[in-house]
């Protein structure tokens, strides 16, 4: 059993806790799930089991789509509503105008700090472990795109957005950011993520509907999700020096790839997945094994 599949998440629980139900379900232990959705928040989250679990880190990567309600007027310690309410301010002069107009200096490539309440590490210690102990340490910029914030509703104090961004994006961050622009505060109301690459929510499994009996007819596989990299087949001659990381610099097979940094799949003559491979200089190389 080798695949990922396209879990929604409900909400009250963690990503982790979804990780040991599919282990449980699908009796592997080669289970992990491809970007953490907070207990808050539901959604698409791809699940990883087998082999597939070499292509976690492709599957994090790829752009996401959140669907967030936004409260204005209030600023809680996490950025959510499961914080402390540590300001509140009257919204209610906030126009669906002046939210628009905000909003959209936030779209490009932007910096943005994490909340103190992540698991992101300084020096060794979790941010949330720190945050719990009420210890607030500076915490270095991110660079992360946001390609188009759309306003879904607009009833103060609450504002429904659709979010399509870079990975690496918090969207809590992202809430709190539009609050101080805004002059008034405020905060994630309730979150969730309707596509995560190729991961539709349209297409997603519920939790609770998945069982030993079904679970292999919700498998994706992994050339699916790695659908958007150009395809490259290797001959019988070629195929166990890039299966043993040689660098290849043949210019039967370099001439044969287009000149560009991507990367691409890479495929037996019998059309078996071997894995990622990556030219560079006038080399062909091994970027990750998956057989």
């Amino acid at each position: 059993m080798n695949g990922i599949l396209n879990i929604y998440k409900p909400k009250g629980i963690t990503s982790f806790d979804v990780v040991r139900k599919v282990r449980h379900i699908c009796g592997k232990e080669k289970v992990g799930h491809a970007g953490t959705l907070d207990p808050l928040a539901t959604g698409v989250l791809p699940v990883c089991i087998g082999k597939a679990t070499k292509i976690i880190d492709y599957v994090m990567n790829e752009s996401k789509v959140y669907k967030a309600t936004v409260k204005l007027g209030i600023n809680t310690d996490t950025y959510d509503k499961e914080g402390n309410v540590i300001l509140t301010k009257d919204a209610s002069k906030i126009t669906l105008l002046d939210l628009q107009k905000t909003i959209n200096e936030f779209i490009g490539t932007i910096s943005q700090i994490p909340p103190m309440y992540s698991a992101l590490k300084v020096n060794g210690k979790r941010l949330y472990d720190l945050a719990r102990k009420g210890i607030e340490v500076e915490r270095e910029p991110r660079i992360i795109n946001i390609y188009s914030i759309e306003v879904i509703s607009f009833n103060t104090p609450y504002a429904e957005i659709l979010v399509h961004c870079s990975k690496g994006t918090y969207i809590r961050s992202l809430c709190y950011d539009i609050g101080e622009s805004l002059g008034c505060g405020a905060s994630m109301w309730e979150l969730e993520r309707v596509k995560n690459g190729i991961f539709n929510i349209a297409d997603a499994v519920h939790l609770e509907e998945l069982n030993v009996d079904n679970i292999s007819d919700y498998l994706i596989t992994m050339e699916k999700a790695l659908i958007k990299y150009d395809s490259v087949h290797l001959n019988e001659y070629f195929k166990p020096l890039f299966i043993n990381g040689v660098s290849i610099q043949d210019y039967r097979l370099i001439n044969s790839i287009p000149n560009s940094s991507q990367i691409f799949r890479v495929y037996s003559e019998n059309d078996v997945l071997l894995g990622l491979g990556k030219k560079n200089n006038n080399t062909f190389k091994i970027e990750k094994l998956l057989l």
